[in-house]
């Protein structure tokens, strides 16, 4: 089974159109104001306008409002939400939407337990565990603290060009999210980097 490819923090319509020409599954829209790759409704809905088929949109959120998510559901055709902070299960299920759940994979972090907690979850997404910083660190994190969990896996944090063939061969992830990794600067994706990064996951 192939690995399929989510491109997160897209910030420009160039970028989003490059990803999926590129072969990327997923875009990522980052809905979380103080992160560098934040995008307003506005911006958003001028990235995703007309994009072609058979891509699926992910909107990401870290312990928004209720009605923040809310609205950007009923301002663009959003796919799949993602909440990347410390939302309940009841708080992802209740936009009647596809989610995933994001953890930040900490030494003391049970899987099986969580995966049975989110289990109307489509998706666990770990990724690195850094204080006070809910994502897009950077950084990878030791992918042998992954327990085998009745639940798809993405695998995020710190995925490169140099690193993504390994973490797809160690760990097999349903799919992989990546954003600094294929950046020339923070929110502004580099081509060579996602054409490199993509030629990689095939051949991982």
């Amino acid at each position: 089974m192939r690995t399929r490819v989510k491109i997160c923090g897209i910030t420009r319509r160039q970028d989003a159109e490059f990803a999926i020409e590129m072969g990327a599954d997923a875009l990522g829209l980052v809905f979380y104001a103080p992160s560098p790759r934040a995008v307003t409704i506005a911006q958003a809905q001028q990235i995703i306008a007309g994009l072609p088929p058979f891509v699926s949109i992910v909107a990401l959120f870290v312990d928004a409002n209720p009605e923040q998510v809310h609205m950007c559901l009923k301002s663009m055709k959003i796919d799949i939400l993602q909440f990347h902070g410390d939302e309940s299960p009841e708080y992802c299920e209740q936009f009647d939407r596809p989610y995933l759940k994001a953890i930040r994979m900490r030494d003391d972090i049970n899987l099986t337990k969580l995966a049975a907690d989110y289990r109307s979850a489509s998706a666990l997404l770990l990724d690195s565990y850094q204080a006070g910083i809910p994502g897009g660190t950077g950084q990878v994190f030791d992918w042998s603290m992954i327990q085998d969990i009745d639940k798809p896996i993405i695998l995020a944090g710190g995925l490169t060009v140099e690193n993504v063939a390994q973490a797809i061969k160690q760990v097999n992830p349903y799919a992989i999210d990546v954003s600094g990794g294929v950046e020339q600067s923070k929110g502004i994706k580099d081509e060579q980097k996602i054409i490199a990064f993509m030629q990689e996951v095939v051949n991982g």
